[in-house]
């Protein structure tokens, strides 16, 4: 049987989702190209009870919004074969037993200039065959190839230091917001699916990293400034107790970020989720931090309501102008 992003309920009428219980399935056709696959019924989240079979049913469900974030963007690998209780490991290069049809980005890496041939998920096929190695979480670059040397996006990472938590993030995201929009800079979260947030400013013009990295730092830098009891800037751990990090350090060449839609290795399939201003300030007002993180579930019937809330990360143009980064 043939499988598209189309027609989800194909994939779960084959792996037996709708029953309950997953067949015997060694192969699929998704979108023109057979597929192998293998243990459908290990379970990878054993607190959900969440298998591979319903990993991939996932992807396939959200491929319509998670792919054009996935276009040409290099990609590392994270990948939990025994589940997320079990040892994991990151895989740049893609692996020489992928399929023909899985698309390269030949990307010079490291001092030594080593060439390291990254993944590329454009396409559904492509997508199914990574969740099939169990890959998790897509960690993705913030260029897109070829053009790795030019982000398309300056990326804030949000991370609370215990006891602080995501209400903690949502608040440092809205000073944030406001700093940018004094600049005329917009900017749109989402969860990173794990413990904190993310605020991603789209550029989609011509930068660099050094312009980037350096904005970011200096933004992080006013917010410590401002708000030093809940803000700080730099990495060691010891500065963080109670409060965020404002890691600009993402907006690296050799970095990646968990992509918008991605499974998280958490207890519960919590996926990296959009989430609109409103509902960060409602959550603070609330004091209520469960309302800010989201199952695989939860995202696919968002998606259904509200389409791709992270969509003008992809198209709206914006360049950072020189009182920007000496401000």
């Amino acid at each position: 049987m043939e499988l598209t992003g189309a027609c989800p309920l194909a994939l779960r009428a084959v792996l037996g989702l709708v029953g309950g219980m997953t067949r015997h399935v060694s192969e699929l056709e998704v979108g023109g190209q057979r597929l192998p696959v293998s243990n459908l019924d290990k379970v990878l989240y054993p607190k959900a009870g969440f298998t591979k079979a319903q990993v991939i049913d996932y992807y396939i469900q959200v491929s319509r919004v998670l792919l054009p974030h996935l276009q040409n963007r290099p990609l590392t690998l994270k990948r939990y074969p025994n589940g997320v209780e079990a040892e994991f490991f990151y895989e740049k290069r893609c692996p020489a037993h992928r399929p023909s049809w899985v698309n390269v980005a030949p990307v010079r890496s490291g001092s030594q200039g080593e060439i390291i041939p990254y993944c590329l998920a454009n396409d559904l096929p492509s997508l199914v065959w990574a969740a099939n190695l169990a890959d998790l979480e897509l960690h993705t670059s913030l260029a897109a190839y070829p053009k790795v040397d030019s982000p398309t996006v300056i990326a804030f990472d949000l991370d609370p230091g215990p006891p602080a938590n995501i209400l903690q993030c949502a608040q440092v995201a809205q000073w944030l917001k406001a700093e940018l929009e004094a600049l005329g800079l917009q900017c749109f979260p989402k969860t990173s699916g794990s413990k904190g947030l993310q605020v991603y400013v789209p550029l989609n013009s011509p930068t660099t990293y050094d312009t980037t990295k350096a904005f970011a730092h200096n933004m992080a830098l006013r917010l410590e400034q401002a708000h030093p009891d809940v803000v700080v800037s730099k990495m060691a751990k010891a500065l963080r107790a109670g409060k965020v990090f404002v890691d600009w350090s993402q907006n690296d060449r050799h970095k990646t970020t968990v992509c918008v839609y991605s499974l998280r290795a958490m207890a519960q399939p919590f996926v990296s989720t959009p989430v609109t201003w409103k509902e960060l300030s409602a959550a603070l007002k609330k004091k209520d931090a469960a309302t800010l993180t989201f199952t695989s579930d939860q995202v696919l019937a968002r998606v259904k309501k509200q389409g791709d809330l992270f969509e003008p990360v992809l198209t709206l143009k914006q360049r950072l102008k020189a009182k920007e980064m000496a401000a």
